[in-house]
């Protein structure tokens, strides 16, 4: 057992966990907010680090200081039920439904498509997702490995060609910084926290938040007190790289609208940018770093997946589950990007107050002695507005799904409940729930969680 923990140890750990992190929606979204912001560049960024890096750091760090056993277990402060509904919930949204797909999917459509005929699209997204999603399998058979082939090399790799092309844009500047437009204009910092839901790294906190311990425990270090420090001395360290590249593809997004105009998506920007510094060129190192950032990325949540479907169901084998997963990405990135980012945004919308509100009750629950009764109440009311939150922006995408008494419901919270319209409405009922079940009565022993 290791009684003191080493610079190094702290930084492969930590390049892990960046590296699970950090994939192509962490590229894309952020340089289409430069873009989007414009001069209100600061407090968007600001916005979309609260989400995208304090959050993902308040996770790991709920595992690190509450000795849980993984997301069914710290779940399982609410009520056991819910603890293994939600996991799985998590864990399939940021598994293969969603997250997964989506990683073979961006890099198809922004380093190939580009370059492809129409009417050859479908057949090269095939066997581009076909051949992408072989590797991962190949990767991710051993789960002891995943902090050699994360942290010492595809990781490293991402970040020389990543800061290849940002280092000549801030060198080389494309132009001055544009006029917000949109919700940007006026809700800049609100706009940038929702944006940073797109990401999904707070879901993905809680899944990785148990690989990131076997990780530390796998260096020799048993010693709960020394695993909390490791989490988090690790997390600073992921988290700050994150936040460096964060706002140096903001700032690249928000120069380049005078030089390479609009784009519908960031991925097309991304492309634009590297284009117009390198030319043909630049096709190549982008199709560099999105692949490497999504391969490094659907490793790490291929793994977690598979690590909890066999702890839930141990008499399927982990690689099982591995090459499951691995097919189902596979068959669902071929219904095409669009199509994963319309179904994922509503069920984001559901899960990440959820997420939110349990990784703060996790952390502050020695202040309110563990009670079971604070977790459930707050837990309960969240869901009551993050359900029509998911429900609002399903039928806005899919009228046909619009049910007249969830409107109802819905209008009669935006009238009335706090911070509602911008998305924030369920913070108010989250705090309320809380008290109430602070000054619940304990009816037994049980209620509280040690």
């Amino acid at each position: 057992m290791q009684n003191k923990i080493s610079f190094s140890t702290y930084a492969v750990i930590g390049t892990m966990l960046f590296g699970m992190f950090f994939g192509a929606g962490n590229l894309i979204f952020p340089i289409q907010m430069g873009q989007i912001a414009g001069t209100n560049f600061w407090p968007a960024l600001i916005g979309f680090l609260v989400t995208a890096i304090g959050l993902p750091f308040m996770g790991i760090l709920a595992f690190g200081l509450s000795g849980s056993n993984g997301l069914r277990d710290l779940g399982g402060r609410v009520h056991p039920k819910f603890g293994i509904v939600f996991a799985m919930a998590l864990y399939l949204t940021i598994g293969p439904f969603f997250a997964i797909p989506r990683t073979a999917t961006v890099p198809f459509v922004v380093g190939f498509e580009p370059y492809i005929s129409p009417n050859h699209t479908s057949l090269y997204l095939g066997l581009f997702s076909f051949v992408f999603f072989a590797i991962v399998y190949y990767f991710s058979l051993n789960p002891a490995k995943i902090i050699d082939y994360i942290g010492k090399y595809l990781t490293p790799a991402f970040l020389v060609f990543l800061f290849f092309l940002i280092i000549i844009a801030i060198v080389k500047p494309m132009g001055h910084f544009g006029t917000p437009t949109g919700d940007y204009s006026q809700l800049a910092f609100i706009t940038g926290f929702k944006e940073g839901y797109n990401t999904m790294d707070a879901l993905a906190s809680l899944a990785f938040g148990i690989v990131v311990i076997n990780a530390i425990k796998g260096q020799g270090i048993t010693d709960r007190k020394l695993i909390a420090k490791a989490t988090w001395k690790s997390g600073i360290f992921a988290m700050a790289l994150m936040m460096l590249i964060y706002g140096l593809i903001t700032y690249m997004g928000a120069s380049s609208l005078s030089a390479i105009g609009t784009f519908d998506n960031g991925g097309l920007i991304f492309a634009k940018v590297a284009q117009h510094y390198f030319g043909p060129f630049g096709a190549i190192l982008l199709a560099i770093i999105i692949v490497l950032a999504c391969l490094k990325t659907s490793i790490g949540l291929i793994t977690s997946c598979s690590e909890f479907f066999n702890s839930v169901f141990p008499k399927v084998s982990y690689k099982k589950f591995v090459l499951g997963l691995c097919f189902a990405s596979f068959i669902i990135a071929n219904f095409g990007l669009n199509n994963i980012i319309q179904y994922a945004i509503p069920v984001l919308m559901l899960l990440y107050p959820l997420a939110i509100v349990l990784i703060i009750l996790a952390l502050s629950s020695s202040f309110f002695k563990h009670k079971q009764s604070v977790y459930a109440a707050s837990m309960l009311l969240t869901f009551c507005v993050s359900f029509f939150d998911g429900y609002s922006t399903l039928a806005g995408s899919l009228p046909e799904a619009t049910i007249s008494l969830f409107d109802s419901i819905k209008a009669a919270y935006m009238e009335y409940l706090p911070l509602y319209s911008i998305g924030l409405g369920w913070i108010l009922p989250a705090v309320v729930g809380a008290m109430i079940g602070f000054f619940w009565p304990m009816r037994s022993k049980n209620t509280a969680i040690q």
